[in-house]
Parts: C-alpha cells; sequence; structure tokens
C-alpha cells in the first residue's frame, strides 16, 4: 500500500509539474521574452490563453452587415486580428490555450517564413480531423519527403496537360448551366455558391481521378461532414488525450475517416483494373499509380500515400476554385460594368463556341479579374507555421515551438502597400503583373509564395476561367435583393455566410 501511495503521490507530482510548467511558468516567459523586444498582445487567461476574448470579438463581429460595396471585410473575418494589430502593431503575441502564436503582418516577414527552406518554419502538425480531410500529402509533409510526393505530382499540373483538361471542364460546366437556363426561364434566383462545389468537385473527380459525377458528389458530401468537424473544432482547447476518448464527435471522425477512405480505394481499385486491362491515362491519379508501380525502393509512392495525396488534391481541387467563383460572381454582379467588359472580351475571343485553351489564355482582364477577387475575397485568410527551432525574424528573436500566423485578409488591405483604394475593386492593378500591382512584390499571397506555393493554382486559373467563360456567354446575371453581405471565415475559409443568390437572365 504505501509503494501504491508513493506512486500516486510521484503521479500527480509529475502532472502538477506539467500543469504549472505548460500553463504558468511557459507564457510567463514567453510573454516576458516577447515583451522585451517589443511584441506585446492581449494577456494570457490560464487554460484558454486568448481563446475567450476571441470569442466575444467573433461573437460582436458576427451582427455586423456589411454594404455590397464594402469590400473590407476584416471587420467580420478574422477581426481580432483586426483589433489586435490597432492596439499592439503588425506584430503581436497572442495564445490559444498555452499555445504562444505571433502575428506577422510585413510582407517582408513573411516572405523570409514562406521562402525560407525546409527546417526553419514547418508546417502546423494537423489535427485527426484534418488528417483525415486532406492526408497526409503535399500539404503537412516536410523536407525529402515532400521533395518525393511533389516530383511524383508535378508533371500533373504542368500547363501543356493542363491544356488537355478544358474540354472535360466544360462538359460538366453545361450540366450546371442547363439548370440555370431552366432557372431563368422561370424566374428563379440560383443560390450559386453551393452550386460552384459541386460543380469543381465535378471537374476535379473527371479531371484528376476519371471518375464519376456520382461518385464526385458521394466525395464531396463526405468531405463536407469532416469540414463541419474541422471547424468545429478549430477554436477548442482539448484535454491532452482527447482525441482518444470515444466522444461522439471522435467516433463520427473515425467513422467518416473510414468512409473517405474507402471512397477513395474504390476509385483507385477500379483504375487498377482498367490499367490492368491495358487502358492508361496520365491524370493525376494516373501519374500517382504510375510512381507506385515504376519508381524504384524510396522514390515510389506506396498506397496509403496515393490515398492522402487523392484526398489532398479532391479537398484542394474545389475548395478554392468553388470560393473564387463565387466571390467573382458576387464582384461581377454588383460591379455591372465590369461584367460587361468581360462579356465584351469573352464574346470576342470565344463566340459561342466552347472556350478552349488557346481561348481561354487569351481572356486578358477575365485574369485581371479573378486576381482582384483573389486579393478582396482570398478564398484562404491565413497562413501558418511553425518555429522549428530558434529564429531571428526581421529583429525579433522568435523561440522555438512558436507558432506564426500570416493574416492574407488583413495584409492584401493594407493601405500602405497596396495604395488608398486597397478596399476597392479595382482589376486594373494586377494589368502589369502580380509583382507590380503592390509596392511589395510579395503582398500577393492567395496562393502563397516560395518552395511550397501551390501547385495547383495554373489549375484553379484555369477551370475559373472556363467557367466564368461560359456563364457570360450565357447570361447576365445580378445580386439577388435577399443577398446578405455577410462573409464569415469558416475553418479559416471565407464564405458567404447565407449563400450566394443570384438573379439570372438568359442571353439566347
Amino acid at each position: 500500500m504505501a509503494l501504491i501511495a508513493l506512486l500516486i503521490a510521484l503521479l500527480l507530482a509529475l502532472v502538477f509539474h506539467y500543469l504549472w510548467t505548460m500553463f504558468l511558468w511557459r507564457p510567463y516567459v514567453v510573454t516576458k521574452a516577447f515583451g522585451k523586444q517589443g511584441v506585446r498582445g492581449p494577456p494570457y487567461e490560464l487554460w484558454f490563453g486568448s481563446l475567450r476574448e476571441i470569442q466575444s470579438i467573433r461573437r460582436a463581429a458576427m451582427e455586423v452587415v456589411l454594404d455590397i460595396d464594402a469590400h473590407d471585410i476584416t471587420t467580420r473575418v478574422l477581426p481580432h486580428f483586426g483589433k489586435w494589430i490597432a492596439e499592439y502593431g503588425e506584430t503581436f503575441l497572442f495564445w490559444v490555450g498555452a499555445q504562444p502564436l505571433v502575428c506577422i503582418s510585413q510582407p517582408e516577414m513573411v516572405r523570409q517564413v514562406l521562402a525560407r527552406k525546409f527546417g526553419f518554419y514547418s508546417r502546423l502538425a494537423p489535427s485527426p480531423e484534418a488528417l483525415a480531410l486532406v492526408g497526409k500529402g503535399l500539404v503537412y509533409i516536410e523536407g525529402a519527403e515532400w521533395v518525393r510526393h511533389r516530383r511524383v505530382v508535378n508533371p500533373a499540373f504542368s500547363m501543356d496537360k493542363l491544356k488537355l483538361l478544358t474540354t472535360t471542364m466544360a462538359d460538366c460546366v453545361k450540366l450546371m448551366l442547363e439548370g440555370w437556363q431552366e432557372a431563368a426561364r422561370e424566374g428563379k434566383e440560383v443560390e450559386v455558391s453551393e452550386q460552384f462545389q459541386v460543380v469543381t468537385a465535378d471537374v476535379i473527380s473527371h479531371t484528376a481521378f476519371g471518375s464519376s459525377f456520382k461518385e464526385g458528389k458521394e466525395l464531396f458530401l463526405a468531405q463536407k461532414q469532416m469540414l463541419n468537424l474541422v471547424t468545429q473544432n478549430f477554436l477548442n482547447v482539448n484535454f491532452p488525450g482527447s482525441r482518444y476518448v470515444p466522444s461522439k464527435k471522435n467516433l463520427q471522425t473515425l467513422k467518416l475517416k473510414k468512409r473517405i477512405r474507402g471512397m477513395f480505394m474504390n476509385i483507385i481499385e477500379d483504375r487498377l483494373a482498367r490499367r490492368d486491362a491495358g487502358c492508361s491515362s496520365n491524370d493525376l491519379l494516373g501519374l500517382l499509380l504510375e510512381s507506385e508501380k515504376v519508381q524504384a525502393g524510396d522514390q515510389k509512392l506506396n498506397m496509403e500515400e496515393i490515398i492522402d495525396e487523392c484526398k489532398t488534391f479532391f479537398l484542394a481541387g474545389h475548395e478554392t476554385t468553388s470560393h473564387l467563383l463565387t466571390w467573382t460572381m458576387f464582384l461581377l454582379s454588383s460591379n455591372p460594368d465590369w461584367q460587361q467588359k468581360l462579356r465584351e472580351e469573352v464574346d470576342e475571343v470565344c463566340g459561342l463556341e466552347v472556350p478552349n485553351a488557346d481561348m481561354i489564355s487569351n481572356l486578358k482582364l477575365m485574369t485581371l479579374v479573378l486576381l482582384e477577387s483573389l486579393r478582396l475575397y482570398s478564398p484562404i485568410v491565413l497562413l501558418r507555421r511553425k518555429a522549428a527551432k530558434d529564429m531571428i525574424l526581421g529583429n525579433i528573436k522568435i523561440m522555438k515551438g512558436t507558432l506564426l500566423m500570416m493574416p492574407i485578409s488583413i495584409i492584401h488591405r493594407n493601405k500602405e502597400i497596396w495604395g488608398a483604394d486597397a478596399n476597392e475593386f479595382n482589376p486594373l492593378r494586377f494589368k502589369n503583373g502580380i509583382s507590380k500591382a503592390a509596392k511589395n512584390p510579395n503582398a500577393f499571397l492567395t496562393f502563397s509564395i516560395g518552395p511550397r506555393a501551390c501547385i495547383g493554382q495554373n489549375f484553379a486559373m484555369l477551370e475559373a476561367k472556363t467557367v466564368m467563360a461560359m456563364i457570360l456567354q450565357r447570361f447576365s446575371f445580378s445580386l439577388s435583393p435577399n443577398y446578405k453581405h455577410v462573409p464569415i471565415d469558416s475553418a479559416t475559409v471565407v464564405v458567404p455566410q447565407y449563400g450566394l443568390p443570384i438573379v439570372l437572365k438568359a442571353l439566347h
């Protein structure tokens, strides 16, 4: 009994030491170290850190309804960042539980983080929900492992390969627009944000995996459920080991994870059967499977790695583009002069023909509008990295383990960088290219910068141009009187809170 009592006392002492160090001593030391360097922030609160203040600020922000022409969405999107930048400056310290985070919003400091090679600033370790959602693919892996995956995937995103996909993209879009024609005839509004998610999931299913609309829609719905679980977990403080407790949420996550994996395995097994029957394909899945077959030793991807890359590209392949299309429709609906300019360009370049790759490459004004849409309504509002070691960033010492938060939506509206019209819709700012659109060539961050810039950005732009060209050929459109301009950041993705209802008028 004495031994048991001693062991219990020792265990309690270890737990107390861990909790005291993690939740009291470490926050004190970190706050003091950053304070000496002039980096301040909201006060640390035991256990919660800054979370309760974040939640309070966000609740108040949800009451704000913006004017249609108000593109400074930071009063609703990342409102705590805007408040704290005003109070503490562009670099500040805050806390999620006992985890220190430093906001950096100067493009030069952001460049130093994103352009560095491996071993300095790493991706954050994914939660179980995030891992089930996107897998341990290019988004989360590091170093030599990332290089190996990137080498296999790169050929699928060459412009020569992408140009071959426009016909498939157009076929997917036609099905959606047939429904729009019927809605226009009947005078019904169309809620386009949901439809863009479905059609972009269909496009990635066909172009990357060679799968059917039915398979794509089932995957889309399953991943949407998983995304909701990720969102629910985003601003929660979890007890150590809580992921292993058989709670309702954890069991739901496990069930969805198995279901999503099973769906991808069905697609892969079907492709393997077709390959064995002599049917080859050079799409993304074809390249991944060919790597598994022909690459030697450590260079090939195993089946679990292939499944993870499929998860990554299915989600990224439709989420980014669907939100780009949604906000571009919003901007063109509220700026009819630009809508007409784009329609005239599409008429001149494409006529009534189905747009092909050569036509798409000549839609210059369309490119400017899409870039401005990405600036004002970047699908991703935050970039995150973790200091893998003690580092000097600018003139600030960043301690190992500190999370660095780079608020894209804030940086994209900095008037000192983008000019006095930073909160206005002005596509012509990109007429001389991305690097010359702002005073700092690294200020446009939607696709990130550096070696880990988004591999699928050309795919997203090609798809968005194809979809918008086909819409402009067939319809004029305006915002529904029922639309409320209340963008929100859901799991760091900017979405219209109540959707985007559009009134369509068929042109032919």
